[in-house]
């Protein structure tokens, strides 16, 4: 009987590790099934929650336990929470908050409450991708906290992507750590995701992406255009935290389009091509829309990448506006507008994309690169940490046409070399960079040389 026991508990443990071994040996081909993975009747069946709580203003009831955004954010994180409880614990679920007043669209102090959830990464767990979504909503009066105000793809559609792609990706591990985040008083001024962005700095989080969804469920567009097949990414060209000497250098070197934050813009327009069916990512050379603001703004502004993904036809008519029919027109932000398998698109895309980063090693630092009035070009980096990125197989030096949009041409090295030159490659036509791989085949983000494409540590 003793020896029974042994043999069960071995073969417990045999296969403990042979599942966890395979788990941390996945290829880029896993990317397919996670880009497919999110389930648009999940995706509805969160929406039509969050918009069941009637209002979800940043100034709405934050007592009652089934209406006002004070419920939409306990039932976000009770979600997160159970999401946890199905893969052991594997996230960190709670809130960073603070009080904002004196603002014009916060007169009074408020406390904006944002909801966060963790999955920690097993070799560098300092290290992040973010998903965002916002958990507020309005009307066209942005002081009226008690209409009603569905904001069904603005922006629940957003939130049940990221708890979705929580759902799928939950189902893995990593070495970086990936973030799941509802963000609180978008509508209001940004406030959440100021208030993340500082608490983010003050726990010295390195994060490598921020993914800001803000409507990512609507196909109709006001222009009369339906297309579920584009989407679109926003992503600033310089970085908000240049000081003026580096602004002076790459006024000569160049990185006008190549912050950090555009390429993980370009990232994310790779992985859509390689992985996920019948889309194209838009890239959108700008912040954001024109005299309009999002999440990853915030982020932006404090020298973390971050981009804005969303659908490719706006309809205003949907957007900040009151429930009624005018002339025929209905207006307002209710769940038929939402499209729930593009939803679910949108979503995978987000998925494999943080599962893409998170499987890499961290993105080169300190990239730096030689070659004038020679015919050849030298890129130089520093070595990345060991313990952080037991992954690493080396890395690859990409070049591009100055006018092309997305890198074009490269070549590897094998981990150990911080420095590689590219014989015949002239450094004034083209554009370079320097992206980490993992072992499995999995990419950083491309570095652009020097201060204008550094995402730091």
């Amino acid at each position: 009987m003793k020896s029974l026991k042994h043999l069960i508990l071995f073969c417990a443990v045999f296969f403990f590790f042979a599942d966890l071994a395979i788990s941390q040996s996945v290829t880029p081909d896993e990317l397919h099934k996670i880009g497919a993975a999110p389930s648009a009747e999940r995706i509805e069946r969160d929406i039509q929650t969050l918009v069941d709580f009637g209002t979800r203003h940043t100034l709405s009831d934050t007592v009652s336990s089934t209406r006002g955004i004070g419920a939409a954010r306990r039932w976000i994180k009770a979600e997160f929470e159970r999401i946890s409880a199905d893969c052991g614990g594997c996230l960190e679920v709670f809130y960073v908050s603070d009080v904002i007043s004196g603002q014009r669209r916060i007169p009074d102090p408020v406390n904006i409450v944002n909801v966060v959830a963790i999955q920690r990464g097993t070799a560098d767990p300092n290290r992040f991708v973010m998903m965002s979504g916002d958990i507020d909503s309005r009307v066209s009066d942005p002081l009226d906290g008690v209409s009603d105000s569905p904001g069904a793809n603005d922006n629940a559609s957003g939130m049940a992507g990221v708890i979705e792609s929580a759902r799928v990706l939950t189902k893995y591990e990593f070495p970086g750590s990936i973030m799941y985040v509802g963000l609180s008083g978008e509508e209001q001024g940004l406030f959440g995701g100021q208030i993340l962005a500082d608490y983010a700095l003050e726990k010295g989080w390195r994060i490598k992406a921020v993914l800001n969804n803000d409507m990512i469920g609507n196909i109709k567009g006001i222009n009369g255009v339906i297309n579920n097949t584009t989407a679109r990414v926003f992503s600033e060209g310089t970085r908000a935290v240049e000081t003026e000497q580096e602004a002076r250098v790459r006024r000569f070197t160049g990185g006008e389009v190549d912050s950090p934050s555009r390429n993980v813009a370009r990232y994310v327009d790779k992985m859509a091509d390689m992985y996920i069916t019948n889309l194209d990512v838009m890239m959108i050379y700008r912040l954001d829309r024109f005299g309009r603001g999002g999440h990853h703004r915030p982020f932006n502004a404090v020298g973390f990448p971050g981009v804005r993904i969303m659908e490719t036809n706006e309809n205003y008519v949907m957007q900040h506006q009151d429930l009624r029919t005018e002339d025929g027109i209905k207006y307002g932000d209710t769940i038929d507008g939402v499209d729930f398998d593009y939803a679910a698109k949108l979503t995978g895309l987000n998925a494999v994309t943080m599962a893409s980063m998170a499987w890499a090693p961290n993105p080169p630092v300190n990239v730096q690169i030689q070659g004038a009035v020679r015919p050849s070009t030298t890129l130089k980096w520093e070595a990345l940490n060991d313990e952080q990125n037991p992954q690493l197989a080396g890395y690859k030096i990409y070049w591009r046409l100055t006018d092309s949009n997305q890198w074009e041409k490269s070549e590897f090295v094998p981990a150990g070399t911080t420095e590689h030159t590219l014989e015949n490659v002239v450094i004034d036509n083209y554009l370079f960079g320097v992206a980490s791989v993992s072992k499995e085949g999995f990419e950083s983000p491309v570095v652009f040389p020097g201060a204008a494409g550094s995402f730091g540590e």
